[in-house]
């Protein structure tokens, strides 16, 4: 493997392990679901950045970095991905018991994940600032250099995250009554905390408030 090669893995599998373990909305999740509904279900919101970043990176790429108006679409983003944050952690301030939840409603793990993801102004502003410009000089350099960021940021991103999954479905059958409930609830506060605060980006963002 070349200098450049290893380089721009090295890098790419820095800056994925590093989002991959700082607290945000989608390790909040991760961690929520598996609790809620075990180990399988965290890991499909681990997962999640698989799906859904291909068209954040285009996006990324050809449209919010060429327009001036990208604040008033981030901010929009950022508005709607809080109100949805939000929705979650009032959803599990109210959480009952983990045998009720489990028969009174589908865990919706994919979906969740997808919608936070995506209505999350995180992962753009990764791609606009750092992403892009490393995978462009990657590709200008070699090709498979940027291949090789992607690939170690996103092995390490989901990596990260998977055992976060893991870790808190180990966890999960020593709680239970209610201790579980008042765990799920301290998760749901930490979901509506990063829901007030996407919001106030967005309205900053928005021009509605000042920075």
């Amino acid at each position: 493997m070349g200098q450049g090669l290893a380089a721009s893995l090295g890098i790419g599998a820095a800056l994925g392990l590093s989002a991959g373990l700082t607290p945000g909305p989608l390790l909040a999740l991760v961690v929520s679901q598996a609790l809620a509904h075990g180990v399988r279900e965290g890991l499909k919101v681990a997962f999640v950045p698989i799906l859904t970043d291909i068209p954040i990176v285009l996006a990324s790429l050809f449209v919010l970095s060429r327009f001036s108006e990208s604040r008033l679409i981030l901010g929009l983003i950022s508005a709607a991905g809080g109100t949805y944050l939000l929705r979650l952690g009032c959803r599990n301030l109210r959480t009952p018991p983990r045998a009720e939840r489990l028969l009174r409603a589908a865990p919706q793990s994919l979906r969740k994940g997808v919608i936070v993801n995506l209505l999350s102004p995180n992962p753009y502003l990764f791609w606009m600032t750092v992403g892009a410009p490393a995978m462009r000089s990657g590709w200008e350099r070699r090709p498979a250099a940027a291949l090789a960021f992607a690939g170690g940021f996103y092995v390490c991103l989901v990596g990260a995250q998977a055992a976060a999954a893991a870790a808190a479905g180990g966890v999960e059958r020593w709680f239970g009554g209610r201790a579980y409930r008042w765990l799920m609830r301290g998760l749901g506060a930490l979901l509506a905390i990063f829901g007030f605060v996407l919001i106030r980006e967005g309205l900053t963002l928005l021009g509605v408030l000042r920075g």
